[in-house]
This record gives structure tokens, sequence and C-alpha cells, in this order.
């Protein structure tokens, strides 16, 4: 019972949606015990709220998590270069057990755990109490608990690999365990959302599903697809316990540096891999053919995102499941936005917010001219203190999804929290892993009708190109080519690009290649060669909010009119005091300072370690 009243008086100073007079209207609290609770849908309700309080606390996934865990890949990068930096050092693949931004006792590992026992003890008491075969609106939340505890696991998979499994709560016996496989995992997060799903209306079809921020089918069956594609993909793992193993010297916890290589679990390798993908696609099918989500035009999705007005599910709508942030927390546009220096936009002229990160400088050149995704995904300039664009040098690249001029509040007052919530999943990607689950277990010509629609939508105006270029990817290889390519290109800035790369094991090669596609890029070599503009001259043009950048699309002439011209822009690397600037050798091959295949995870935490008794120990080489 204390358990439970420690839960739902948390949940009642955090969970703006239940109202007091709900809350109070209830029993009164010497009497929340398990059955109580677990019997009535508002208190049981309240329970999961608390979970969302996890989420948002902050050194949780507001804090190091959501800003870090995506970065480094090809497409995306941290914006400073510097050795002794601790986020560039997350970044770059060279962060270490005791790196100050997430050596913490409520970092981000710890707050996840906290989520995941207060999932435990709601699941066993709507397990107990809630009477599911009989009460849709209990069956609802089962479902949803269900389905954030998968959430869980699969950030804490793809953060550190294997992690210790709890999936009942901490009793005095438990309290202290060891990692187990990540196999051991992925097989109760596949069971649990099998149930789940049954349980959870479509988006739109109830009050709760109507909301981004509570969960819903399609978002359960993407992410049952997205479990599955890790599942079945590559990643470093230590090596197998056999039997016969002397304990602690192989497997989860035993120090193994680990290799690149597939599961050897039957499950998701051979005829078991065939069968979940199987699943897989069914479930994408089922979300697909509900038409209850869809693709909005691209360039107003990322403005609504901006608005916080993505928190309506429906048929009319792309966004599946956001970070359940409250309107004065997270720190997306913070960290990632178009960066502001001294503008109102970011909240005034002693004030620099955004730009962290953002798309390596080939990037921008790798979309088609005819990709409305483009201008909006890249962009080179940033706010400057008379809120007007400036040119930030090729070097410097933001993600133009995220915005703070498209933000309602101007000037913007809201501090380093600006309550943006990050999109988890959106309809494109249940399309384009239709697509290329389909590809494996059936072929190309399955794959093209789930790749068209997100094709078409980015050649908005030119759909016939979209047509032509889908319908001639008849083979296996040219199809998974295209779609690798397609996801870099749609989730440019979204932070998922490493996670493809690594379960594609292609996490080094397509770095290595990132980082010599940028010296070309410099030089005129390569893919690059004679492409106009890059001789060092550029021209601009700044109308109001708005500019226009002469020298990116392979002009052959001089722009006629009132442009201003920005020389050396992009083969300038040493600058008149003999300081690095521009695209210089160090900062190319500073996208990672350590193989990054060999540090595909975080390590363990040394206050965690400490933490657990000795009973959690790193892998990797940590």
């Amino acid at each position: 019972m204390k358990k439970i009243f420690y839960i739902l008086t948390v949940t009642a100073l955090a969970a703006a949606a239940v109202s007091c007079e709900k809350f109070l209207d209830s029993s009164s609290p010497s009497t929340f015990d398990a059955p109580t609770v677990y019997s009535n849908p508002s208190l049981t309700e309240n329970t999961i709220f608390s979970i969302s309080q996890s989420f948002g606390e902050t050194n949780s996934y507001r804090g190091r998590y959501l800003s870090w865990i995506g970065l480094n890949s090809d497409i995306e990068w941290y914006n400073t270069f510097k050795a002794t930096d601790e986020k560039y050092q997350i970044a770059a693949y060279s962060l270490l057990p005791n790196n100050g931004q997430l050596n913490l006792d409520n970092g981000p590992f710890a707050k996840m755990y906290e989520a995941i026992e207060r999932a435990n003890l709601c699941i066993e008491g709507i397990r107990e109490y809630g009477n599911v075969e009989q009460n849709t609106d209990m069956a609802y939340l089962l479902g949803e608990v269900l389905t954030l505890r998968a959430l869980l696991y699969y950030d804490l998979v793809r953060a550190w690999g294997d992690v210790p499994a709890r999936f009942n709560s901490i009793t005095s016996e438990t309290i202290y365990v060891p990692k187990a496989s990540r196999d051991v995992i992925f097989k109760q997060l596949l069971s649990d959302l099998e149930e789940a799903i049954p349980y959870l209306p479509y988006p739109g079809q109830s009050a709760a599903t109507s909301r981004t921020d509570r969960v819903n089918k399609i978002f359960a069956e993407g992410l049952y697809a997205r479990i599955a594609l890790m599942a079945c993909g590559k990643a470093l793992r230590p090596d197998d316990v056999m039997e016969g193993d002397e304990p602690g010297t192989t497997g989860p916890g035993s120090g193994d540096l680990g290799t690149v290589r597939f599961s050897n679990d039957p499950m998701f390798s051979g005829e078991g891999k065939t069968a979940l993908y199987t699943k897989a696609i069914a479930y994408l099918r089922d979300a697909i053919n509900s038409k209850t989500a869809s693709l909005e035009d691209f360039e107003q999705y990322w403005k609504n995102q901006s608005n916080m007005d993505n928190l309506v599910a429906g048929p009319d709508h792309e966004t599946l499941f956001v970070i359940p942030f409250s309107n004065g927390r997270g720190r997306w546009n913070y960290t990632f936005a178009v960066r502001t220096e001294g503008s109102s936009y970011g909240g005034g002229s002693t004030v620099t917010r955004g730009g962290d990160a953002g798309p390596v400088p080939t990037m921008w050149f790798k979309y088609d001219k005819k990709d409305v995704r483009r201008d909006i995904s890249c962009v080179n300039w940033r706010w400057n203190s008379d809120d007007e664009p400036e040119l930030a040098g090729i070097q410097r690249w933001y993600f133009g999804k995220y915005r703070f001029d498209w933000m309602k509040a101007h000037p913007y007052t809201g501090g380093n929290d600006d309550g943006i919530k990050p999109v988890v999943m959106r309809y494109a990607d249940i399309l384009l892993m239709a697509a290329e689950i389909a590809n494996e277990v059936e072929g190309a010509a399955a794959a093209q009708p789930y790749l068209l629609p997100v094709r078409e939508r980015a050649f908005k105006g030119n759909e016939d190109d979209a047509e032509t270029y889908v319908s001639g990817l008849t083979t296996k290889t040219a199809m998974f080519d295209a779609i690798v390519n397609e996801r870099a290109f749609e989730f440019c800035g979204e932070m998922t690009r490493k996670f493809d790369l690594i379960r594609w094991g292609m996490l080094k090669t397509k770095m290595d290649a990132a980082k010599q596609e940028m010296k070309d890029l410099r030089d005129g070599k390569g893919i690059f060669a004679g492409v106009n503009g890059l001789d060092g001259d550029v021209y601009y043009q700044v109308n109001g909010s708005e500019i226009s950048i002469w020298g990116f699309n392979g002009e052959t002439s001089k722009p006629s009119g009132a442009w201003e011209k920005k020389s050396e822009y992009f083969t300038k690397v040493v600058d008149s005091k003999g300081a690095d600037t521009g695209l210089y050798d160090a900062l190319i091959d500073g996208i990672y300072a350590v193989n990054p295949d060999t540090r595909q995870f975080w390590p363990i935490f040394n206050t965690t370690m400490i933490n657990s008794q000795g009973m959690i120990k790193n892998d990797y080489g940590y």
C-alpha cells in the first residue's frame, strides 16, 4: 500500500490532465491499497501518469539522453569539435564511465528503471484486480502500460546494449541483479506488445488515443516492428554464454569486448527471423489499412511541431506518439533548433540557443533538387541580433525542422525548457519499416507501395518523378539501398540514423564515407567535382526573415540584382590569425574519436555500478 500511495501522491502533483477534484473525489489516501486502485480505471490511470513524470525528470529523457543518444552518424553530428568537451565525447564515441554529463545517480539509466518499476507495479495490479476481460477502459490501460514499458526497454537497449531484465516489481531478493541478454528482453517485449495491441484503439478512436502523448494501436504496432528490426539486426554483442562456461566468463557483464554480429537466438535468425518479420509486416499493414493516420504536408508538419500543435492523433495526422513532456519541460529546440545568436526568436540579446548539432555539411547536397525535404531539413543560416538570417559557413549547418521563429510565443520567454514534445514515431516510419520488412520477406514489388507515398510527398509537384524512381526498384538489393537512402532523407535531424546504421552493420563504413565526402566537398573532388559555388564565392540576399543563397545548386553565372558576396565560403581553411576554420581535417576526422563499431553503446556509468553493489559491470572494453 505504501508503494501505491507514493505513486498516486507524485502523480497528483505531476499530471495536469487529472483535475484535483477528480483526484480528491476518489477514496481517501488511507484506503488507497492495491485492490482499491487497480479496480478503478481513474486511479489506475493516475499511476500510469507517474511513468510520464519519470520521462520529464531533469536528468532523464529531458537531459542528456534525448540530446545525445543519436549522435554522431553519417548524416548528423555535434557542431563543436573540442576533445575536452564532455558533450563532444558523448557524440564522438569517446564517452567514459566517469563522464560528468551522465555519471549521475539520477541520470537516464536510473530514471528509466524508476519508470519501469512504476510500470511493473501497475501491470501486476491490473492483472490481479482490473477485470480486463470485462472492462475495456482497464484493458486499454494495461495495453498502454505494457507499451510504455516496451518503449523504456527499447531505449535502454539502444543506449546500453545488455541491461538488467526487471519484469516484476522489486523485492528484497531482487534489489540487485546483473545484466541479462538483450534477447531475453526482446522476447518479453514482443510478447507484451502482442498482448497489448488488441487492447488499444486506433488513433482518434477514443479520448486517450486522440492525443499523441497517450498510446494507440498504430504506435504499438510500429514499436513491435522497431523491436523486431533491432533484435534481428546486427549490433555489438558479448560472446554468448555456452553450456559448460565458467559463470561470469562470457555473456553480459563479463567484460567481453564483443563483436558486431547478428543474434544466435533461433527466434531472431533463420526461420525464426522470417516468422517474426511476417508478424511485424502484418501489424504494419493493419496500421496502414486502418487509415487512422496519414502523411501531412512536410513543411506544415514541422511548423506544427515547433508550434506544439502535434498533440492531436487521428486520420488526418502523422504523429503517433511524442515524449509526454509538460508544456514547460524538455530542451529539444534549445538543443537542436536553427541557432539564434542574440535574436528575440531565441530569447533576446544576451541569449544563444539551438544549433548544438546539425546535418553533416554534405547532407544538403545529397538531396535531389526537387526534394522538398532538403531546404527544411538542412539550413546554412542562423538568426542574428537583428532578427535577420545570416550565413553560417560551410562547417555549420542546422536542422531547419526545428525553429524558434515557428513557435507561437514571440519573443520567446520560455527559458531552456521549451516544452517541445519530441516525436517518438510518425506515420512515415510505419511506411518505411513496412517497405523494409516487405522487401526482406517478399521482395521489391511488395515494398514499392509503401515507399511510394513517402517519396511522392517529398517530391510534391513532381510526383511522376517519384513514381518513376520507385517503379525502377525491381530487385531486393536496389530496394534495400533505396530504403537506406530514404531513411536518411526523411529522418535527418530526428536522431534515428545511428541505430539504423548499427542494425544494418554499416555504422563505421558509412561514417568513414561521410568523412571522405566532407573532404571532397571542401576540395571540390569526388562527387563534388565541378560543383559551382565551391570555388569560394557564395552570394546571398536577405528579405526580412527569408534568405536566398546562390551557389549551391550548380548555377553557371553570377546572379543579377542586389546580392551580397561571401568570399572563400567553402575553401577557406585558416583565417588571418592562423586559426582553423571551415572544413579542416581535424574537424572532419573528429566525427568520431574512437572506432564507433567498438563503442556502439554507452558504458554503464560509475555511479550506477557502485549503486548496484557490484552486480552490474561493463562490457565492450570500457
